[in-house]
């Protein structure tokens, strides 16, 4: 689980993607135009690839606003979907190399 308390990746996401993982859930916020407005674009995936080669229908995407409380918002929703579709994510996890 993200903890909000350590998740600050506001800086970064400003001038790039930020992408991680979580036990076989990843996700990217990036910095996206939405009108006049910035916004953050959070999105999830299920593991092993990355996000150009994860289909488009096996993403799941919101925006939030490109602000401090953003970044909060997107660290609930990414906790929300992790716990929501936890089966999913983890069905998805590489098998370690032999």
């Amino acid at each position: 689980m993200i903890d909000k308390t350590t998740f600050h990746p506001l800086n970064y996401i400003k001038k790039e993607e930020y992408s991680g993982s979580m036990e076989g859930m990843r996700y990217m916020l990036k910095r996206v135009k939405s009108g006049e407005e910035d916004k953050i674009r959070v999105t999830i995936w299920p593991e092993p690839y990355g996000i150009h080669k994860t289909p488009d229908e096996e993403k799941q995407s919101i925006e939030v606003p490109l602000s401090k409380e953003g970044v909060e918002e997107a660290a609930d929703w990414l906790n929300a979907q992790y716990v929501e579709q936890e089966e999913k994510w983890k069905g998805s996890l590489r098998k370690p190399w032999v």
